[in-house]
């Protein structure tokens, strides 16, 4: 599998050199790990990483120890979230593999808690599920709730 901490560096590090207690890389990287093992909270981010200390340490430098929860909220509130998801499909793209006969499932929600200030609709998302993977290897904010509406016109790029 390809290493995600090599996309992840290329991330720039949008926060200020004396706050840089911990690699960004590795935030993001723990982040995830968390997310994929159900994991919601910024508190439950930190009991995760102390939990794991000694798995993460096996592959993480990890020189100041588990971030806290703070410092998760900090991180993500000032990335980009163009720029990480741009590094975050390029991670997924590198171990995705589409086979002959793949399933690639395109589905369309309309996301509850999703109200934009000053408007009455809900944001409508689409999702290219890979079957195969069992990953979701891209999602788009629709610009209408349409059944025209395809925010994926060249989904080739992320998995070739």
């Amino acid at each position: 599998m390809n290493n995600p901490l090599k996309y992840f560096a290329e991330l720039p590090d949008p926060r200020a050199e004396q706050n840089r207690e911990h690699v960004l890389e590795e935030v993001l990287l723990i982040a995830i790990a968390v997310v994929l093992s159900g994991v919601e909270s910024w508190n439950d981010m930190e009991d995760y990483g102390k939990a794991k200390l000694l798995w993460l340490r096996m592959f993480l430098k990890l020189p100041s120890g588990i971030q806290s929860h703070d410092t998760f909220n900090r991180v993500f509130a000032v990335l980009d979230p163009e720029q990480l998801e741009k590094v975050f499909v390029a991670w997924v793209g590198s171990i995705a593999r589409l086979t002959v006969g793949e399933v690639v499932a395109i589905d369309g929600k309309a996301l509850c808690g999703t109200l934009e200030p000053g408007t009455k609709a809900i944001v409508p998302m689409v999702s290219a599920w890979a079957e195969g993977n069992g990953l979701v290897l891209a999602q788009r904010k629709a610009d209408e709730k349409s059944n025209k509406s395809m925010p994926f016109r060249n989904c080739s790029t992320l998995w070739s």
